[in-house]
């Protein structure tokens, strides 16, 4: 009976999407509608999840629907570790670890996977950073001017350079500046 009432429930607020039906043999004018269930089997927690998997016959079938999918993920935290040819750098076939965790649907978008990979956040909070100085720039030429005539100052370049470059190596492990 309770099987009943949850079906009609799901019937009211959700209706299926796929409808299969036959007709009765015995009855030509009625039609009966077969319930559309379909099982899955798959590995979703990929080959970096931190969550301990059950032997094969000890696990069970979860429910998911759209209200549950991202509890769902962040309950199997799926995970993937690969490398790839690190292409920022400058010595050729050079391989990048690449470590991605996903808890949510959005942590698929193309900045969230770019933030998981240190040497792409990197790029992509400059990215950002410039996007917000064009922002506050705008419509102001005076400011414009001034940062015209800073980026053609080759001191100023050259000393911006150095910096940078011994920035990273005054980073400590925890990611604080040494001063």
């Amino acid at each position: 009976m309770a099987t009943s009432s949850g079906q009609a429930f799901i019937r009211r607020n959700r209706p299926p999407r796929v409808h299969i039906t036959y007709e009765d043999p015995y009855d030509a004018e009625k039609q009966v509608e077969i319930p559309f269930v379909m099982g899955v089997l798959s590995d979703l927690s990929g080959n970096a999840s931190d969550v301990a998997k059950p032997d094969f016959a000890d696990r069970t079938f979860l429910d998911f629907d759209m209200d549950n999918f991202e509890n769902r993920m962040a309950a199997i935290k799926p995970a993937v570790s690969f490398r790839v040819e690190n292409r920022l750098s400058e010595t050729a076939g050079e391989q990048m670890p690449v470590k991605l965790t996903f808890q949510k649907m959005d942590d698929f978008s193309p900045a969230a996977v770019a933030s998981q990979v240190p040497a792409l956040k990197t790029l992509l909070e400059a990215r950002t950073q410039l996007a917000n100085l064009l922002r506050y720039m705008d419509g102001k030429v005076s400011a414009e001017d001034a940062l015209k005539k800073l980026l053609s100052d080759p001191q100023l370049m050259a000393l911006l350079k150095e910096r940078a470059v011994a920035a990273p190596a005054s980073e400590s492990q925890d990611g604080e500046v040494k001063e």
